[in-house]
């Protein structure tokens, strides 16, 4: 059974960091796009970063960007958000996803519906 499990979330203040992981089991990475998306409380799910099968194009929502690193190491099945200089507003559940054959310019569209393989989400809470 293909899964995926985030972790890294938790408390952090206005201006901190944290690096959350996306770990798969039950399959590999190797071969899929993984994205990471976010909910806030009372808001759409909406893409935060994506990175392609083989980490060679990476994409960052306009919120994103600048602020946040997406890498991969597929020797360890895992993909990462490093999250930099964090703001309330970043206060969400983040969610990775993987997607078979989302290639050249899908990435740049970070869409949900791309991505089959979904975890069940990791809190981040940025106190003002």
């Amino acid at each position: 059974q293909p899964l995926l499990a985030e972790s890294g979330g938790g408390l952090v203040q206005s201006g901190g960091s944290l690096r959350l992981s996306c770990s798969a089991s039950g399959f590999s990475l190797d071969y899929y796009a993984v994205g990471w998306f976010r909910q806030a409380p009372g808001k759409e799910r909406e893409g935060v970063s994506c990175i392609s099968y083989n980490g060679g194009v990476r994409n960052y929502a306009d919120s994103a960007q600048g602020r946040f690193s997406i890498s991969r190491d597929n020797a360890k099945n895992t993909v990462y958000l490093e999250m930099n200089s964090l703001k309330p507003e970043d206060t969400a559940v983040y969610f990775c996803a993987a997607g078979q054959y989302v290639l050249g310019e899908r990435l740049t569209s970070i869409t949900e519906d791309d991505y089959s393989i979904w975890g069940q989400g990791t809190q981040v809470t940025v106190s003002s």
